[in-house]
């Protein structure tokens, strides 16, 4: 556990085994919903182990917004904050390993070392740049260049993720995937 929250909070100097006990340490299995959409967001998970992915159902087409791996942290952060239903579901792609840690223990973490809101407030205002990345690339770059701008940063990705999932992300169908990656590999051949 020290590794991973050292890695994840490096300006955060606290000794973590003092704190330990406020997390909940989970194993799962692939095909495992943490959260459903519609339900409140009540936990924080800490990825040791895994793949995770945030995704939404619309009307029958789903929508996945983010993968999560080792080293990351997962929640639907407006449900969690805001204590309202979840406009996002919460699914493991692999077995995962994962530190939970409740809103209530959260809230008493945040009091007893004050200095956390720091690294709290840095953390969010990063997810924050990269789902405002995510939307323009929507709105702004075609498929193809979502797809080449996902190989060159996160390359890992297509190793670990089902291609219908990564099309989802890229918000095409797995046919106009193949298509992509057909046309790319015929230019670079």
């Amino acid at each position: 556990m020290d590794n991973l929250f050292a890695k994840l909070f490096p300006d955060f100097t606290i000794d973590w085994n003092e704190i330990a006990y406020l997390f909940q340490f989970i194993k799962i299995p692939a095909k495992t919903t943490l959260l459903h959409e519609g339900d409140v967001a009540t936990n924080i998970y800490f990825v040791s182990k895994g793949a995770l992915r945030l995704w939404n159902n619309d009307n029958g087409n789903d929508i996945t917004v983010q993968f999560f791996f080792e080293d990351q942290v997962v929640s639907s952060f407006e449900s969690f904050y805001l204590e309202t239903p979840s406009n996002f579901s919460i699914e493991s792609l692999e077995e995962t390993e994962l530190y939970m840690l409740r809103k209530k223990d959260l809230d008493f973490l945040l009091k007893k070392e004050p200095e956390m809101n720091v690294c709290l407030t840095k953390f969010i205002s990063e997810r924050f740049m990269a789902y405002t990345h995510y939307f323009l690339s929507r709105i702004k770059e075609s498929p193809e260049e979502r797809y080449i701008h996902l190989i060159q940063s996160e390359p890992f990705i297509f190793d670990r993720v089902p291609n219908y999932y990564i099309a989802s992300y890229l918000g095409i169908t797995p046919v106009s995937l193949s298509r992509i990656r057909k046309r790319i590999e015929k230019k670079t051949a």
